[in-house]
């Protein structure tokens, strides 16, 4: 299962003649690389003290400020291989949320209620804007 993206492809070469004629542009690489590091450090420490219930929801919170709308195409053997967990673990959350999340273990997409896996995340989701 895959979320569609864009991107695009620059030769090294010519990248690093951008940033050194750019200061705007290595600042924005600056930014990112911090931005990619808080989230990495963030990332760690909900993996190591959050229940799977709170580790979804963050996980399903991010996923969704990446995607072009409210339906995500994900499986829940998908989510258990990001977790790391079993996918009945992803399942049985999913089903104790009830309303804020629309699902079932047939289907391939998820509905999301933000306002409520943001409660569920029980603060180890921070906004990509925050």
């Amino acid at each position: 299962m895959q979320m569609a993206g864009q991107g695009r492809c620059i030769r090294a070469k010519h990248l690093r003649e951008a940033i050194e004629q750019s200061p705007s542009l290595l600042q924005s690489f600056l930014r990112y690389a911090h931005t990619f590091l808080n989230q990495a450090t963030r990332t760690a420490v909900a993996n190591g003290r959050s229940k799977i219930e709170e580790r979804l929801a963050r996980w399903l919170l991010m996923a969704h400020d990446r995607a072009d709308g409210p339906e995500l195409p994900l499986t829940h053997e998908f989510l258990a291989m990001m977790l790391g967990v079993r996918r009945l673990g992803v399942t049985v959350a999913i089903q104790d949320w009830n309303a804020k999340v629309s699902s079932s273990a047939s289907e391939a997409a998820l509905f999301l209620d933000r306002a409520g896996l943001m409660k569920l995340s029980n603060g180890t989701y921070v906004p990509a804007d925050g």
